[in-house]
């Protein structure tokens, strides 16, 4: 896209409430109960733990990282905002249950109305997607943000799947790129356990995204044509314990973010690396995921770039208390909160805005 139509983009953009402000109070982390599907155990039939963004956020209170009062409510996007990246026919689509539960891999949902589809499962997902969109316009102005939900790395402009019916990494880019004065580079850092195909379908021919991805190589959604938008590739072989997998995550970052400097980093920080993970696959410790997003940000704030992490895939009890303890090791490291950039004495107004802040192989399901 050219300056020129950049500059259209910005001028033509729809009312959105995802970019309403938001008291200096509140840290930049983002999240509504409305995230968490429940309904008749019917959830209970996927893998994913589709209860773990309430659970994060329970830890971080008892820990008195956070209190209700100082977090940011995530709003569910709007069609009108998902038409941002999502064509009209797909939207559509979504209105037959069959669609959604083949997107989710819960095949009973097939049997529901679809009006108890869009309220019970499909709301949820737009609330995160809503929340996404939100924390990336809050990692510009606050220096990073994390939505404790969100990371549907496997949809696309026309097509879901891996439980991903929203494509909320491209609609936050998007959103920036059309939105926020400054913005028009963004990196993708995808460490998810499986490959991001849906926002690399969205960016095949996108040059001011650049995307690096690091997952199982045997494991779903083994997308060949997605893979051509990935600039740094990374595949890893089953059962990739700490040592190795905390190298190649510091290597590839760094050479990353150093090959091409953006504005914006989108982090999918899923937990399916974990190890025993039911569909991941890789050998990765509670501890090894801690240290990797503090690789992830650390290498972000020594080049004051703005981070938007998302938490994506997991599919284990224990990921929320991993998420949890990750997200308060940002903060014990200085790398998140009020004290982040004390100290460091610029006058950008990325620092100036941070001090505001106070499966197994033959598995019948497939991923976040």
């Amino acid at each position: 896209m050219s300056h020129k139509e950049d500059n259209e983009g910005k001028k033509s953009s729809h009312h959105t409430e995802l970019y309403g402000s938001i008291p200096p109070r509140c840290l930049p982390i983002v999240y509504h109960p409305d995230y968490n599907i429940t309904f008749m155990g019917l959830e209970k039939l996927h893998p994913f733990d589709a209860g773990k963004w309430g659970k994060v956020i329970h830890f971080l209170k008892e820990e008195q990282f956070i209190t209700d009062g100082n977090i940011v409510e995530a709003r569910e996007a709007t069609e009108e905002d998902l038409l941002v990246v999502h064509t009209k026919r797909y939207l559509n689509r979504l209105k037959w249950s069959l669609v959604v539960a083949t997107i989710t891999e819960i095949p009973p949902l097939l049997f529901l109305p679809n009006f108890l589809v869009q309220r019970k499962v499909l709301k949820p997902l737009r609330t995160q997607t809503g929340g996404t969109i939100m924390a990336g316009k809050l990692a510009v102005d606050r220096g990073w943000a994390i939505n404790v939900g969100g990371g549907f790395h496997h949809c696309s402009s026309d097509r879901g799947g891996g439980f991903c019916a929203y494509a909320d990494i491209t609609l936050a880019i998007k959103f920036l790129f059309e939105r926020v004065e400054g913005i028009s580079r963004a990196t993708i850092i995808d460490l998810d356990a499986h490959q991001g195909n849906g926002h690399e379908r969205d960016f095949l021919d996108d040059r001011r995204v650049f995307i690096m991805d690091m997952y199982n190589r045997y494991i779903y959604p083994g997308d060949g044509y997605a893979k051509r938008a990935i600039k740094k590739k990374v595949e890893l072989d089953w059962g990739t314990e700490d040592s190795e997998y905390l190298q190649k995550v510091e290597i590839h970052s760094e050479g990353a973010l150093n090959e091409v400097r953006p504005d914006i980093i989108v982090y999918n920080a899923g937990t399916d690396v974990l190890d025993g993970d039911p569909l991941g696959g890789l050998s990765i410790s509670p501890q090894g995921i801690v240290k990797r997003d503090e690789i992830v940000f650390r290498a972000a704030r020594r080049r004051g770039i703005p981070i938007l992490m998302v938490t994506s895939g997991g599919y284990q009890k224990k990921t929320a208390r991993i998420i949890a303890d990750s997200i308060l090791n940002l903060q014990q490291q200085g790398l998140i909160g009020a004290e982040a950039l004390e100290g460091e004495g610029s006058s950008s107004s990325l620092v100036s805005s941070m001090m505001y802040t106070s499966g197994p192989a033959g598995s019948r399901f497939t991923a976040v």
